[in-house]
């Protein structure tokens, strides 16, 4: 090579500048779309399920939380399908001591009812208030929401869509 001289007697080579290509598309982020979304049905049966531990789960499956390509400004969850809510266990004593506080919106309008009375009622809403208590309280969470149906007994109206049977672990 060919020493260049500069500033008086410090000599240094020249070398050759060497580019390497990279494959860019390997680091780039991927984010979803609402096109781009793959969205599936998954059956889960509740019966003798801890209600908290459900409702975490069904919460991440419907953020889509446990997909590779999960967005968090996005839906990219699955439909998930809740059968024998009524079947739901709660552990220690908070079928009674739990107390769910609502308001009517006229004076002395305060109501209060425990997990044992809404089971006995409509087991589907003790399921539901649980999981959107877990969801975010956004528009998105508005949304999330209406990707879940649950039925009290073992029959449902989802069977069109062929929902994946998957059990409580595997998610």
């Amino acid at each position: 090579m060919r020493s260049l001289s500069l500033q008086g007697d410090r000599n240094f080579y020249v070398k050759p500048l060497i580019i390497k290509t990279v494959d860019t598309l390997s680091y780039k982020t991927v984010s979803l779309n609402k096109a781009t979304v793959n969205k599936e049905w998954i059956l889960i049966d509740a019966t003798d399920l801890v209600l908290g531990r459900l409702a975490s789960r069904v919460a991440l499956v419907l953020r889509g939380k446990n997909k590779p390509g999960y967005t968090p400004h996005v839906d990219c969850g699955d439909n998930v399908v809740i059968i024998n809510a009524e079947k739901i266990r709660l552990t220690g004593k908070k079928m009674t001591d739990r107390v769910y506080t609502r308001y009517t919106g006229y004076p002395g309008g305060q109501r209060f009812t425990t997990p044992r009375e809404i089971l006995a009622s409509r087991p589907e809403e003790l399921i539901r208030k649980s999981v959107r208590g877990m969801l975010p309280k956004t528009r998105l969470g508005d949304k999330l929401i209406n990707n879940l149906y649950i039925y009290a007994g073992p029959e449902h109206k989802q069977q069109a869509q062929k929902p994946k049977t998957i059990k409580f672990n595997e998610i």
